[in-house]
C-alpha cells in the first residue's frame, strides 16, 4: 500500500525538495501541498493523506493550530509530523501536546525523513527523549488535576512509562523487564488509555507535565 503524504510549508523550495525525496520511493507518494496552515483542513478533507509533514512556523496559521483543527474535528485524521529548524523549538512542544505524532528537523537526512514517514504511517511515534526532556524541563510541571491518573497506573505500568520516556521500544522494554513483547504492548495500551493519550509521545509529555517523571 502506498503511503499518501501532504506537504505543508510556506517555502516552496522546501516543499519541492521534500517532494523529490518522497516521490522517488515506490511506497510513498506526495498527494498535495499547502503553503499555510489555514489550507490544511480543506486539503486533508479532499486528499485524505495518511501522513502530513507540517511546518511548525507559518505566517497566517501555524502548525500547532492546524494540528489542533485536524485532530479535533476529523473522525479519522491523518498522522502528523511537525517539521522545525531547531529541536528545542517551543512550538514543537506545543505541537506534540496538541497531538502531533513526532517531529523532524529541516536538516534531517533524506533517509531519516523517509524512515520517519514510514514509522508514523504504521502507527509508531517519533520519540526523541533528550529533546522532550529538555523542553519539559524548560516548561516545568503543570500540576493540577492532570495528575489524577498517577494512582491508576500499576507499578509495572509505571516502570513501562519510565522506559518509554527513555525512548525504549517495546522489544527493549521487554528485555529490560524480563517479560514478553506482547505483555509490554498490553501495558502500553493500558497506559495510553489511562492517560487518555493518543500515542507514546503524548504519554511521555503528560508524565513530565504532571511530575510523574522529572526531567533530571
Amino acid at each position: 500500500m502506498t503511503v499518501k503524504v501532504l506537504l505543508v510549508d510556506d517555502e516552496r523550495l522546501i516543499r519541492a525538495g521534500l517532494a523529490a525525496i518522497i516521490d522517488a520511493e515506490d511506497d510513498l507518494a506526495v498527494v498535495g501541498e499547502a503553503s499555510d496552515g489555514a489550507e490544511v483542513p480543506g486539503a486533508v478533507g479532499r486528499l485524505r493523506p495518511d501522513v502530513v509533514l507540517m511546518d511548525v512556523r507559518m505566517p497566517r496559521l501555524d502548525g500547532i493550530q492546524a494540528t489542533r483543527r485536524i485532530l479535533g474535528t476529523m473522525a479519522d485524521p491523518p498522522r502528523i509530523i511537525v517539521v522545525t529548524t531547531f529541536e528545542n523549538d517551543e512550538y514543537v512542544y506545543d505541537a506534540l501536546k496538541a497531538g502531533a505524532h513526532g517531529f523532524l528537523l529541516k536538516r534531517a537526512r533524506p533517509e531519516e525523513i523517509l524512515q520517519a514517514i514510514r514509522m508514523v504511517a504504521h502507527g509508531d511515534s517519533l520519540l526523541f527523549p533528550a529533546a522532550i526532556r529538555e523542553l519539559a524541563a524548560r516548561h516545568g510541571p503543570s500540576g493540577g488535576a492532570g495528575a489524577r491518573w498517577h494512582g491508576q497506573l500499576t507499578e509495572r505500568e509505571g516502570d513501562v512509562l519510565r522506559l518509554m520516556a527513555k525512548g525504549r521500544s517495546n522489544a527493549e522494554i521487554a528485555q529490560d523487564l524480563f517479560v514478553s513483547p506482547q505483555t509490554v504492548k498490553t501495558h502500553v495500551g493500558n497506559i495510553l488509555a489511562k492517560l487518555q493519550a493518543r500515542d507514546r509521545t503524548q504519554a511521555v509529555i503528560l508524565a513530565y507535565e504532571t511530575s510523574f517523571i522529572t526531567p533530571g
